[in-house]
């Protein structure tokens, strides 16, 4: 048996029940696509089941506010992608009068679709014979083949390529993608992979020459920066004994685009008591700051791709009245970063 027909043969003994193998639409197999390259299945299937809720079809998503769009999302990170697409089903509106495109090329002018995503909606919703590569099916490939080339190099993202169109099944391609994905998830895994119930065991080369730990290969990440974050928590009582905050948008480039945040002041290094306190009249624009303390005396260290926020919470009482306050309660109807969404969690308002 070839190698696609073990993977389809595995495949059809051993595939999970998901939401988004129940149909052959294109705009919910996107919707999972984008979402999946963002988590793992267990992780991301109540996103989608809530954005396929939220908005039943591609018209419903562009038509919605970018707010609420971006409070669905909150908790998967990289929000570009939430806004990317948000954009590409306006676009789907707009340029494509509601259609959704229906082949490979047309998938690619989509914003934020690039070749992973247009050869998977590509194959399951229209039968396009696109092979799949992401980080499953490079797994897979490398290990069965022996390969060593650097899966983050240009020239092991043409390599691959070219090699997964050359050993897909053309003929099943909807189940092949989806076949050879699950396969890298459950059975070639990262860590601890199936080899002895493998029924590619036999002619697996990282297998036989012991390499499956070392496979598949990767140039060495971007170095990462540290940032010291450094957030104000304003507390304001009115005489009803009513609490209020303030939350800000984040606006230009850079992480959390467009998502809120509490006042902040960011650093070069930890921050002590004495520097916030000198720093509070500028964030407070004059406001009289009755007291200032630490919520946390560690900093608490949230870990991006190529950056690591070291922060601190200070809880900050305020005597005058704050311009653009929000009482407390309504803080966690906006779409805010992880780092805020847990300190709103723990902390009682």
């Amino acid at each position: 048996m070839s190698f696609s027909g073990k993977i389809l043969d595995w495949y059809h003994k051993n595939k999970r029940v998901l939401p988004w193998r129940k149909t052959t639409d294109p705009y919910k197999i996107w919707l999972s696509e984008i979402i999946l390259q963002q988590t793992r299945v267990a992780q991301g299937t109540p996103y989608y089941l809530r954005f396929v809720e939220t908005f039943p079809t591609v018209g419903d998503l562009a038509n919605a506010k970018e707010e609420q769009v971006l409070k669905l999302w909150q908790g998967l990170g990289y929000y570009s992608r939430a806004r990317n697409l948000h954009a590409a089903a306006k676009m789907v509106m707009g340029e494509y009068k509601g259609k959704f495109p229906d082949n490979y090329k047309k998938l690619l002018t989509l914003k934020g679709v690039g070749d992973y995503t247009a050869s998977a909606i590509s194959s399951i919703c229209f039968n396009e014979p696109h092979a799949v590569v992401d980080g499953n099916v490079y797994r897979v490939l490398s290990r069965y083949y022996g390969i060593d080339i650097p899966i983050n190099s240009t020239e092991g993202i043409k390599y691959f390529k070219s090699l997964a169109q050359k050993v897909m099944d053309p003929e099943n391609i909807r189940d092949y993608n989806q076949a050879i994905m699950e396969f890298g998830a459950m059975q070639c895994s990262p860590k601890k992979p199936l080899c002895l119930l493998c029924p590619l065991n036999e002619s697996c080369v990282a297998l036989e020459k012991g390499l499956v730990d070392q496979l598949p290969v990767k140039l060495k990440k971007t170095k990462v920066s540290s940032r010291y974050f450094n957030y104000l928590i304003p507390i304001y009582k009115d005489a009803k004994n009513n609490k209020f905050t303030i939350l800000q948008q984040r606006k230009g480039k850079g992480i959390w685009q467009n998502l809120w945040e509490f006042p902040l002041i960011e650093s070069k290094a930890s921050l002590e008591l004495n520097d916030v306190i000198a720093g509070s009249n500028a964030v407070f624009d004059g406001a009289v700051v009755k007291d200032i303390h630490i919520y946390n005396d560690m900093d608490i260290v949230h870990k991006l791709s190529h950056q690591h926020l070291h922060t601190k919470f200070w809880i900050v009482d305020i005597e005058a009245d704050l311009s653009n306050k929000i009482p407390v309660e309504k803080v966690t109807e906006f779409p805010v970063p992880v780092l805020i969404a847990d300190f709103i969690k723990a902390f009682k308002f």
